[in-house]
């Protein structure tokens, strides 16, 4: 089981900004919108692959999690 990286207040920004660019891709018709679905994907799972060779870790604490 993958190990959450991502914080509460990451987590959130991650959602919010997800949804923000996927719904100007949908205004503007782009498809670029579809980029949005990294962040919110990342922001719903608590995980993100990109802080695994940085070692990076927006949780509270990381030995709290199991």
């Amino acid at each position: 089981m993958m190990k959450h990286n991502v914080g509460s207040l990451d987590r959130s920004l991650r959602i919010i900004v997800g949804l923000v660019v996927i719904a100007a891709g949908v205004y503007f018709q782009s498809w670029w919108g579809a980029v949005g679905l990294i962040p919110l994907l990342t922001g719903s799972i608590g995980w993100c692959p990109a802080y695994l060779p940085f070692g990076i870790s927006s949780c509270a604490s990381v030995k709290d999690q199991k």
